[in-house]
């Protein structure tokens, strides 16, 4: 098992960045996926980043890429979300996750088996 605490969050203005982290416990990610999604109230998780724990390969969600970078702490354990030229549409809690069985089909939220329990961004325009 995997237990996953995420901080960071917090308000930023319009173009401003923020950095969200999520510390891993319990199992060795080796073997494990794991993926950063967002929320807002009433839309289903959107899958924003992933990583590869032992290769390092990286994905981006189309409305993210360019802006975000996913990266990881091998010896912590920690996955960094870095989030630049931020806008409204960011505004979203963001949760951390990890797929343990991963088949290369990152982009779907049920096919993770342990969640953060969320970290709120909050970009003002």
């Amino acid at each position: 098992q995997v237990q996953l605490v995420e901080s960071g969050g917090g308000w930023v203005q319009a173009g401003g960045s923020l950095r969200v982290s999520c510390t891993a416990t319990g199992d060795a990610l080796i073997n494990y996926f794991m993926g950063w999604f967002r929320q807002t109230p009433g839309l289903e998780r959107e899958f924003v980043a992933g990583v590869t724990w032992n290769s390092g390969h990286t994905y981006y969600g189309d409305s993210v890429a360019g802006r975000f970078t996913i990266s990881r702490d091998n010896a912590n354990n920690i996955v960094y979300l870095q989030m630049n030229s931020l806008t409204a549409d960011d505004t979203a809690v963001y949760y951390c996750a990890a797929d343990r069985w991963y088949n290369g089909d990152y982009a779907k939220a049920r096919n993770y088996d342990y969640w953060g329990q969320g970290t709120q961004v909050t970009v003002s325009s």
